[in-house]
């Protein structure tokens, strides 16, 4: 028994400017054939269960291209074309194989293709079709019929923040084993919800919602899943789908599809919120602070900047956020990764303990807003850090505490990346609990973290890439309307 793994992952921001080329996964992780040698980040935790599972069994493992780059704009073309090549040389190479598993993304766009993962399956499925092919997706992806089309199987995170990884990873090994050996035989189908959002797990009615795709797997359904899409990709698969798969059953499979995805868009106004603007958010974290202060809490109030998350295809040097707290005159702040290499270098060159004039963000883009002018001291500087998203370990590139008067600090990096935890700061040596307020470049990752440490958390709808006006995007490939900017897009 022969398995053959391989990891290719970028969620595109189809609006973004940025393009993606080798260079962003050569920085953030590319690995020919020894993901599994490294400790797991979220996107190679599955192979290293996949290798594990597969070897405590007997079978010979064959470990293809690990690439791996954070979010931006649309992939280039050579660069694409590299990267599927490779995968499909090593499998090649490899010989006959009774099993392709493939940990993805779901919403990578190249120039001149818009389902690069249904293109790499399709092109796998050519290449091997007797053998069993599962693909391991993020819940924010684009579900589409060539991907059903060229796998077996298909499995996303269930949960957002993503934290079940692993899980979603035994899950799909496990189902694919029993595909091969005869004892199932998958069907799938899948149901277009017609809602573009963002929904968070981990709180209710989401949390019951996800609970229930859980409960109802047995018997003859196998896998449930809620794929959320991901509303910067102008693509035609855009928005969120039902993914059901069924022991041969495909009327199975075609109803409880339906049923769950009507349940959910029923469901659209309770499963998302409004997100405040900056001027209310300052206004609310101020007061909040105050109130903390004055009954003696050591919890800051965390704001979310939540247009500028580079985990979405957002440059992460955007700086109304920075700007709105100078104006406002905060002076016990911890803000941040802002993604400025030039900054970086210039503090490198200066070193820590010096003060440093320099001109910081606002560089990549009008979304960005103008750069900030600042004096500051350079209070440390460090590379080889990283930050945990669930179990796996995120790299922070190098970063550089900036320290404006005694209380403002300001963390940058060179390497483009979202906060998921307090750690990414406490590691410099900045104490979120001495602060009032902490703001975070993020959407949701950084939630469950941060909520430990924080009296309030306030995400807010600050101007950038991934600004969450889902009503107003500029989407021009979707087949059919979609909620919110239609209240109800199966009545048109």
């Amino acid at each position: 028994m022969r398995l053959f793994i391989a990891t290719l992952s970028t969620e595109t921001n189809t609006f973004s400017t940025m393009p993606t080329g080798l260079s962003g996964f050569e920085e953030y992780c590319y690995l020919e054939g020894t993901a599994t040698q490294d400790a797991p980040n979220l996107m190679t935790e599955a192979l290293h269960v996949w290798r594990a599972r597969a070897e405590a069994l007997g079978w010979d493992v064959v470990e293809s291209l690990t690439a791996i780059a954070e979010p931006a704009g649309r992939t280039v073309a050579a660069c694409y074309a590299q990267l599927k090549d490779h995968v499909l040389a090593d499998l090649r190479a490899a010989g006959p194989v009774d099993m392709v598993l493939l940990q993805l993304h779901g919403a990578m766009v190249a120039e001149g293709e818009d389902d690069c993962e249904g293109d790499i399956a399709a092109d796998i499925r050519a290449l091997c079709p007797q053998a069993t092919i599962g693909m391991a997706l993020d819940l924010h992806a684009h579900l589409t019929e060539r991907m059903m089309t060229a796998c077996d199987l298909i499995i996303a995170f269930k949960e957002y923040p993503h934290d079940d990884a692993t899980p979603r990873a035994e899950e799909l090994f496990d189902l694919a084993r029993r595909t091969h050996i005869g004892e199932i035989r998958p069907t799938m189908a899948r149901y277009d919800c017609r809602m573009i959002h963002l929904y968070l797990t981990k709180s209710e009615p989401m949390r019951s919602f996800i609970d229930r795709l859980s409960a109802m797997e047995t018997g003859k359904v196998l896998s449930l899943t809620l794929i959320h899409g991901f509303p910067w990709g102008d693509v035609p698969d855009v928005g969120a789908q039902i993914l059901v798969i069924t022991d041969h059953d495909p009327a199975l499979a075609e109803t409880t599809a339906k049923t769950l995805g009507q349940d959910f868009f029923a469901l659209r106004h309770a499963v998302t919120g409004d997100y405040a603007t900056l001027d209310a958010a300052l206004s609310a974290a101020l007061s909040a602070a105050q109130a903390a202060a004055l009954s003696g809490s050591a919890h800051p109030v965390v704001l979310a900047d939540m247009g500028d998350n580079s985990g979405g295809g957002a440059p992460g040097d955007a700086t109304p956020m920075l700007r709105a707290l100078l104006d406002r005159g905060c002076d016990s702040v911890a803000t941040g990764i802002y993604w400025d290499p030039i900054a970086v270098r210039l503090c490198q060159d200066v070193g820590e303990g010096r003060d440093i004039t320099l001109r910081l963000g606002g560089k990549t883009s009008p979304m960005s807003g103008d750069p900030v002018d600042l004096t500051a001291k350079i209070m440390r500087i460090t590379a080889g850090l990283g930050q945990h998203l669930g179990t796996g370990l995120e790299p922070l590139g190098t970063l550089v505490w900036l320290r404006l008067g005694e209380g403002f600090a300001i963390l940058i990096n060179e390497l483009l990346t979202q906060v998921y935890h307090p750690e990414a700061f406490e590691q410099m040596g900045i104490r979120l609990g001495e602060k009032k307020i902490v703001t975070v470049k993020s959407l949701f990752h950084f939630y469950g973290p941060f909520s430990q440490i924080a009296a309030e958390i306030i995400q807010v709808a600050t101007p950038g890439g991934t600004c969450p006006k889902f009503d107003d995007l500029a989407l021009t490939k979707r087949r059919v309307p979609y909620w919110p900017r239609v209240e109800d897009p199966f009545d048109c």
